[in-house]
Formats: structure tokens, sequence, C-alpha cells
């Protein structure tokens, strides 16, 4: 038995753990979190406050990170708030981000996970919703799952933005990560997760033009996976508290945020672990 609690939420996947404090976790118990984290794909541990570098060091458990820690908020530099009517780029980043996905398939190597951190959080909505898509695999009926083991989808950050009418304009206050040019990585729909061997669907905002398929048909086909594959009991979105840890495992989860009034501060914190460079790979 792990040497602190674990409590599953009221969804195929997911847990809340508690008697534990991430700053100051030890080998074995890293290795019992671990282990958890890999049977329910999400831990959420309510009212750590971690600091900037305790964040990235318990991420860095998990394995190498693809970038330390970028904020995820309407919150500029000196104070001020992006409000949703000022509609640029950031806005914009965050307004994309409430469609489901999982992070960095549009990379060359998709992303393991992510340790996310909520520092300020809105009096209502800017939850966190996850899906199991090990569950959405498994709940395909036989003909479709022998279908979408054959195909693959391409993932792209301009294809989902632009979707929204947005291409990032020079100068802007965003960084512009992953809206590189080159190779458009190319992912098969179904993935076999490289620790536990699970197979789960691997759609979301970001996958479009299937090979082989009408783009009509390959749109329709690729949306009407995401209506199926995120309904209960395979979703689950997390109403935070100032000082909430999640970490999910993106090799079998999508996730998006949810819609909260701009002229409140929402103040979020992302590790994002880096995927391994041959299981997580493009297939091109």
């Amino acid at each position: 038995m792990p040497s602190f609690n674990i409590a599953p939420i009221d969804a195929s996947f997911g847990a809340v753990v508690t008697g534990i404090r991430l700053a100051t976790v030890d080998d074995e118990r890293w290795r019992e979190l671990h282990q958890a984290w890999l049977e329910h794909a999400l831990l959420i541990f309510p009212g750590q406050h971690l600091s900037r570098d305790e964040q990235i060091s318990f991420a860095r458990r998990f394995g190498p990170l693809e970038f330390d820690m970028a904020a995820i908020s309407n919150v500029k530099s000196d104070g001020t708030l992006r409000i949703e009517a000022d509609n640029d780029d950031v806005v914009k980043i965050l307004k994309g981000n409430m469609g489901w996905h999982a992070d960095s398939t549009y990379m060359s190597v998709q992303a393991k996970g992510a340790v996310f951190s909520a520092e300020v959080v809105p009096a209502a909505g800017g939850q966190t919703g996850f899906a199991d898509m090990r569950a959405a695999y498994d709940a395909l009926d036989d003909g479709l799952r022998t279908k979408v083991e054959t195909l693959a989808a391409h993932h792209s950050l301009h294809y989902s933005q632009a979707k929204l009418g947005h291409q990032p304009e020079a100068g802007s206050a965003y960084s512009g990560y992953g809206f590189h040019a080159g190779p458009v990585p190319l992912r098969p729909l179904v993935k076999t997760h490289p620790e536990t061997g699970r197979k789960s669907l691997l759609i979301g905002r970001h996958a479009h033009n299937i090979p082989g398929l009408d783009p009509d048909e390959s749109e329709r086909l690729l949306d009407e996976l995401v209506d199926f594959a995120c309904q209960a009991p395979r979703v689950y979105h997390h109403s935070w508290s100032a000082g909430d840890v999640v970490i999910w495992d993106n090799r079998c989860l999508l996730h998006r945020a949810t819609p909260w009034d701009m002229t409140q501060p929402r103040v979020m914190w992302h590790s994002r672990i880096a995927g391994d460079p041959v299981a997580e790979a493009s297939l091109n």
C-alpha cells in the first residue's frame, strides 16, 4: 500500500492524493506516486502551494522537461489584465486551449505529461477538463475500432488556431511556441502507451487531414471521435483552489480549459514533461 492517501474520482480515471508534500517527496514515495500516475493518468494534489523551483524540481522527477515553466494567464507582466475584448494573440491562445487537445502533438515529439498549478483563480469558471482516451478506445464498437487502428492524422497548431481566425502577429506578446515551419507531424489515431501497453485514442483539436480520406470525411470522423470520447464517465473538470497542483499523462488524456470572466485574473503555471524521442515521435 502507498504511504499516502489515494481517493479515485468519480470517472474512469484520476485520483486525489493527500498526505504527501510534493516539495519534499523522497525517492520511495516518488516511485509510489509514479505507479499511481500510470494507473490513474491524472493525480490531483490540493493545497501544495509550490514555489517555482519546487514545481520544476517535481516535474523533473518524471523526466526531462520540454520547458521548465510557462504562465497560462490573462495577467500581463505589468499586472494589468488581458480582457476578452482585447482579443490579442495571448487571449486567442487562451481561447484555443478551451478545445479538447493533447500537448505538443504538433511538435516532432509529443509531450509525456505536465505539472500544472494554480496561483490565482477566478470566483467562477476557469476549470480544467480532462478526458480519458484509454476508456474511449475501449468503448468503441468493433467496426470503428478496427477502422481507426489503420488511420493517422496530421497535427498542427497553425490548423487549430486558424479555425478560430488566429495567426500570430509580428511583435506579439505570445512567444509563438508551436507556430513553427516545417513538416506537419503525422500521428496514428491509436497510440500504445510505452509504459503500460494500453491503447488510447490520439485525437483533439490539432488533428486533421487523415491521409486517404476526403477532407470533409476526415474532419467529420475526427469531430465524431472527440464528441464520443469526451463524455461521462470518461471526463472530469477540476475546480481549482489556489495552491492546487495536478499532473496528467499526456500520452492517454486530452484536456481543455473552460471559460471564465476575463475581467478577473487567472494565473496558472505549466511545466511540460518531454516525451520519449522514440515512443512519442511522429510517424514522419
